[in-house]
């Protein structure tokens, strides 16, 4: 893929060069280990950021941290930053972002030119069983980075928002001008509800922020989670897959290389004052300006693909064949989603590379390496 080179008219680097800084939060997740191992090889200091919660099998985050170069068992007793054994210009943090006291401590101490937000709980699913947890993670948490960013200016603010803010819509593909203001499931309207506050915190203190509607991101080193995973588990187990709303489903799986390559290139592109145009969420109207600095775009590959059609992909991959257990939709989904991506790949002139059965195959044979499958 292509290297971006970075202006630095635009980070303004100072007189003895230093590289850019930049926070990434949620990254012993997945999108966030990803984007610092990409992140890694270009001239920029990275800090990384995560709880470390148990809403799934921690030694998977440990598992992302040593690709990091940072050592679990170092990890309990650490007060501060963890330098990586393997990458002189990445540090880990272990910290909650509803750590208040902390988080502005560190925004204070390190003076990051970019943040990358990644860190949120996820799950449509377990919204409904713990709804709690979403408040204060995706809203308190989120807070707490705006604070950082308004007291300690950034360059560019970018941050996770979710396809599932489009909840209930009819009409496909999702445009960012559509309304979002039918969420199906708590997840959502907090994702919706980061989108406002981003809003606002651009309006009041004038932060650059992209907000990244992401659509059903998967690939090596997944969240166990997501049906694709769940899946790979059951069927390599030989257990049934719960197959919902009879496998009338179909999604806009985004392959993860194609998700950090596309934020990679966002990076050095902040949103300038015109860039809103708050009458329909869209980017300006030339002749409608905003004076806020602040845009959304979707993250996607712009194909969505019908379940039934992914699980015999996988199949194929695994060398296994599903046992599938047909049940009716689930409170909280949506039957389809599909991004239209046009705005997004003409900003940064990329366009996805990877297509479903190349992806299902990396991730295939990431889990059977990873879970020694034979």
């Amino acid at each position: 893929m292509t290297k971006v080179t970075y202006d630095p008219q635009f980070f303004e680097l100072t007189s003895n060069q230093d590289p850019l800084k930049i926070l990434i939060t949620g990254a012993a997740g997945f999108i966030g280990y990803h984007l610092a191992k990409k992140l890694i090889d270009e001239n920029v200091e990275i800090v990384g950021l995560d709880n470390l919660n148990e809403y799934y099998n921690l030694n998977l985050k440990y598992a992302r941290l040593e690709e990091l170069g940072i050592d679990k068992s170092g990890l309990a007793s650490l007060n501060g930053l963890a330098k990586s054994n393997t990458f002189d210009n990445f540090s880990f943090i272990q910290c909650d972002l509803c750590d208040k006291n902390t988080i502005a401590a560190l925004f204070e101490e390190q003076g990051f030119d970019v943040v990358i937000n990644m860190a949120a709980q996820a799950g449509i699913r377990y919204s409904i069983v713990h709804p709690h947890s979403y408040i204060s993670s995706n809203l308190e948490g989120f807070l707490n980075i705006l604070e950082g960013c308004r007291h300690f200016p950034v360059k560019h603010l970018i941050y996770a928002s979710s396809s599932s803010v489009y909840g209930l819509n009819k009409k496909m593909p999702f445009e960012i001008s559509d309304k979002t203001d039918s969420p199906a499931s708590l997840y959502a309207a907090t994702k919706k509800a980061n989108e406002l506050m981003a809003h606002t915190y651009s309006h009041l203190y004038n932060i650059p922020s992209t907000g990244l509607r992401f659509f059903t991101v998967y690939g090596p080193f997944g969240r166990p989670d997501m049906a694709y995973f769940k899946f790979a588990n059951l069927i390599n187990n030989g257990q049934p897959i719960d197959v919902y709303n009879n496998g009338e489903m179909a999604r806009d799986f985004t392959y993860i290389d194609d998700i950090t390559e596309s934020i990679l290139r966002l990076i050095p592109l902040p949103p300038n004052p015109d860039s809103f145009n708050g009458s329909d969420g869209s980017p300006s109207d030339p002749e409608t300006p905003s004076n806020i600095p602040y845009q959304l775009f979707n993250i996607g590959n712009g194909a969505p693909v019908n379940l039934l059609k992914f699980i015999e992909i996988l199949e194929s991959h695994l060398g296994k064949k599903a046992d599938k257990n047909m049940l009716p939709m689930q409170p909280g989904d949506v039957k389809k989603t599909w991004a239209d991506v046009s705005n997004l790949y003409s900003y940064i002139n990329y366009k996805p590379t990877v297509g479903i059965d190349e992806g299902l195959k990396y991730f295939s044979d990431w889990y059977k390496l990873y879970f020694g499958v034979h």
